[in-house]
């Protein structure tokens, strides 16, 4: 296994261990630019344009900008004016401050078993977590294909999807192509791309599917 050049554990520079990743480092949010965040999320859920919020709050195009950019740090009147254009309270325009990161534990066997949108005869499906923001949402399954489960190949929705292979085997498609996935195996694919289980080798599989998309294209 390649070593890397990380610090021993602990951290002898005292600082961060990096973590393999190519996930660029957290850029710590001053308040003006979590406030400009925030907005400029409002904003685009009221699918309002830069112009449209400005002339609602009375304020200029151009201070919009430098507010929604973290440019500038606007007067209480100013952020009153913000909210009650966008029909919210001034509180909510701090949120994103806020030090909270959303965290799911789900024990064994307690994922909730639901039925996601395509789901086939024989195809449990257990959403084992879940966050409540950002812009990226991140559905991680364990896919049950019980002896009763119909081979689907026409799923398609908007990201990527991750599926690791935990128990059985099945032929797996993604657009023209088959892939035979066994104990361990795995596959990243587009999933804008008509994909499922074309041939079910196993009685039963599980495996573990990660569907990830931006938000607000579910």
């Amino acid at each position: 296994m390649k070593k890397t050049s990380e610090p021993p554990a602990g951290g002898a520079d005292g600082g961060e261990l990096a973590t393999g990743s190519n996930a660029p480092q957290i850029v710590e949010r001053t308040l003006e630019k979590a406030l400009g965040l925030q907005v400029r999320q409002l904003r685009r859920q009221n699918d309002l344009s830069v112009s449209d919020l400005a002339a609602a709050a009375h304020i200029s195009n151009g201070m919009l900008s430098k507010i929604e950019n973290g440019g500038i740090s606007p007067s209480l009147s100013t952020l009153q004016s913000i909210a009650g254009a966008l029909n919210v309270p001034l509180s909510s325009l701090f949120a994103s401050f806020e030090e909270r990161q959303d965290c799911s534990f789900v024990a064994a066997g307690q994922g909730l078993t639901i039925e996601r949108r395509g789901t086939k005869a024989g195809h449990v499906y257990s959403l084992l977590g879940h966050v409540l923001r950002g812009d990226v949402v991140v559905e991680p399954y364990l896919i049950t294909l019980r002896e009763n489960a119909v081979p689907h190949t026409s799923f398609r929705h908007a990201g990527v999807e991750f599926i690791h292979m935990i128990e059985g085997e099945v032929v797996y498609r993604h657009g023209s192509e088959n892939y035979v996935l066994k104990d361990g195996d795995s596959l990243l694919f587009d999933s804008s791309a008509l994909h499922g289980p074309e041939r079910l080798v196993s009685p039963t599989s599980r495996y573990l599917s990660i569907i990830i998309y931006p938000r607000g294209e579910g």
